[in-house]
C-alpha cells in the first residue's frame, strides 16, 4: 500500500554542483573566439539583445557563448537563463559550473572587479552592484537577493544626493555561504565562509563564518552545528 506524504516536509538531494559537468563542446570554444574577434565588446552587447530572452537551444547557447566571449575570464559549464542582463561584463571573472537565473542582473563598473567562483548558483531576479565584488566557490544566492556595493556620500547637503560623490566599498561573500531569498547585503560587508543569511535580511555588518543571521538589520541567531534542523529561513526553492 502506497503512503501519501503530501503536506509533509521531506529531504531531496541537491543537484547543482554535486555532479561533474561535461566539458563544453569544442564547437562552442570556436564560436566564442569567432564572436570575440568579429564583434568586439560593443557589438557583443548589441548581439546579446537578440538572444537574451529565448528558451530554445540556440538562444541558450548564444547567451553562454556571448558571456564567455565578453567576460575577462569565464570557465566551463556556464548556464545563463532568459532575461539575465549585465553592465560592464568585461570586468567579470566567472568560474566553472556557474548558474545565473532568469532576469538576474549584474551591474559592473568600467574600472571595477566582479569575481564569481566555481559552482555558484544565482537565483532568478537577483541583483549585483558588482563594482568591487568577490563571491567565492559554492555560494547559493537566493531569488531576488541583492548586493549593494556603493552609496552616495550625500555631501554637501545643498545639492541633490544623486549628484554627490559615489563611495564604493568591497563586498566579499565567503565560500559555501547561503544568501536567503530577497536578502540585501550592504556596501563594505563580508559574509564568512559557510554562513547563512536568512530570507529578507538586511545585512549591515560582517557575518562570522558558519553563523546564522536574520532580520532587519540582520542579527546573530546561532552557530551552525551538525545537529541543525532543516532551515526554512534560508532556502528559496532552489535545487
Amino acid at each position: 500500500m502506497s503512503v501519501n506524504r503530501a503536506g509533509e516536509a521531506r529531504l531531496v538531494q541537491a543537484v547543482h554542483g554535486r555532479h561533474e559537468r561535461p566539458a563544453d563542446p569544442g564547437y562552442q570554444t570556436g564560436l566564442v573566439e569567432e564572436l570575440r574577434q568579429s564583434y568586439g565588446r560593443a557589438g557583443l552587447i548589441d548581439l546579446y539583445g537578440r538572444f537574451a530572452t529565448g528558451d530554445g537551444v540556440v538562444d541558450t547557447l548564444m547567451r553562454k557563448a556571448i558571456w564567455q566571449a565578453i567576460a575577462r575570464s569565464c570557465g566551463a559549464g556556464l548556464q545563463v537563463a532568459g532575461g539575465a542582463g549585465f553592465k560592464h561584463p568585461e570586468t567579470f571573472e566567472i568560474g566553472n559550473g556557474v548558474f545565473i537565473g532568469a532576469q538576474a542582473y549584474i551591474q559592473g563598473r568600467f574600472d571595477g572587479t566582479c569575481v564569481i567562483g566555481d559552482n555558484v548558483w544565482i537565483g532568478p531576479m537577483a541583483y549585483f552592484d558588482a563594482r568591487d565584488l568577490v563571491i567565492e566557490d559554492c555560494v547559493g544566492w537566493g531569488p531576488g537577493a541583492k548586493v549593494l556595493g556603493s552609496t552616495h556620500t550625500a555631501l554637501p547637503v545643498d545639492v541633490p544626493i544623486i549628484r554627490t560623490d559615489l563611495e564604493i566599498k568591497p563586498v566579499r561573500i565567503g565560500a559555501w555561504a547561503d544568501i536567503g531569498t530577497n536578502a540585501t547585503i550592504l556596501p563594505g560587508v563580508s559574509i564568512g565562509k559557510g554562513a547563512i543569511v536568512g530570507a529578507g535580511a538586511v545585512v549591515v555588518s560582517d557575518v562570522e563564518p558558519f553563523s546564522v543571521v536574520a532580520g532587519v538589520p540582520a542579527k546573530f541567531i546561532r552557530w551552525r552545528t551538525e545537529a541543525d534542523p532543516v532551515l526554512d529561513i534560508s532556502h528559496g526553492g532552489r535545487s
